[in-house]
């Protein structure tokens, strides 16, 4: 059974007083694509940089490819490849250039560098813009040119931090289908996310974050299920309309939660009577089990 892709235990990092990864542990299986999710805050993007050896663990272990961290720095960046959630693409070069820098920094050969460039331009859909400046580029585009540069070197793993930040829906949308394909390729992602929909379409498996500990992880559907059930009923009212709900669902055993407009029953496949009809049913997502876990909302 080949090695996991990534390897946590018992990790501590802090900086000065805070401790922003706390005695965390976490397993990431090969050849899927799997979320950190969490509020800004929560030890994501920490997490993201002890994979990379730009930062060091005060304490425990990391591990990534089967190689320890850092000590083994140099070797884990060949095998993989990182976007991070700054743009940090040089403005003075075109598109194409900006492929060949990094083929060249992945140590690529030069018979190598031209065919990892098309092929980059055209994962990047930004074949007929080689030459284009990159200053040009829209947000999307841009985005798009470093999930490709990161793949220059057909890496084995793929860390994205918060890859979609920012952007407009319909271009979100796109950048998924994206890294559904490297995972589809045979990579291992792991991407760090704030946007509930994105981590429930692209993750195999999820690691809900909180203040630097993992509190639950599984597949997004068995972790809603298991948590607060397939369904939500919300109601939107004054406070006495929600005291009225919270007492129902009291009585029937059901968990709620505050809307900041009103209440959410959870486990609403289980509700019958009045209740059952007393607002707007929708399907639970990992935001309520977030809010369930620990007291707050996912922003």
């Amino acid at each position: 059974m080949p090695p996991s892709a990534v390897e946590l235990r018992h990790v501590i990092k802090r900086f000065g007083r805070l401790t922003a990864v706390d005695d965390l542990d976490l397993v990431v299986p090969t050849g899927l694509c799997f979320g950190l999710l969490g509020p800004n805050g929560a030890g994501k993007s920490t997490t993201m940089r002890l994979l990379t050896g730009q930062a060091v663990a005060d304490e425990g272990e990391v591990c990534v490819l089967g190689e320890p961290m850092p000590a083994a720095s140099k070797l884990v960046r060949s095998r993989s490849g990182m976007v991070p959630q700054a743009d940090d693409l040089d403005d003075e070069l075109t598109v194409g250039e900006n492929l060949a820098v990094w083929a060249r920094i992945y140590g690529l050969s030069t018979s190598e560098r031209g065919e990892a460039v098309g092929r980059g331009l055209a994962l990047a859909r930004l074949s007929d813009r080689a030459d284009t400046p990159t200053r040009e580029l829209s947000g999307g585009m841009r985005r798009r040119l470093l999930i490709a540069r990161g793949l220059i070197h057909r890496p084995e793993l793929l860390l994205l931090d918060e890859p979609t930040v920012g952007l407009d829906p319909q271009v979100r949308q796109g950048l998924w289908g994206q890294i559904t394909r490297v995972r589809d390729d045979g990579a291992t992602v792991v991407i760090t996310t704030h946007y509930i929909e994105e981590a429930e379409r692209l993750c195999d498996r999820v690691a809900i974050m909180h203040r630097g500990r993992v509190i639950a992880e599984g597949p997004p559907f068995q972790l809603i299920t298991d948590t607060v059930g397939r369904e939500v009923i919300e109601v939107v009212g004054g406070s006495q309309a929600v005291a009225d709900v919270a007492a129902q669902a009291e009585g029937m055993g059901a968990l709620t939660r505050d809307t900041g407009m009103g209440i959410a029953v959870l486990g609403a496949e289980h509700i019958s009577g009045d209740l059952a009809v007393a607002g707007r049913r929708r399907p639970a997502t990992l935001e309520d089990v977030f809010v369930v876990l620990t007291g707050e909302e996912l922003t």
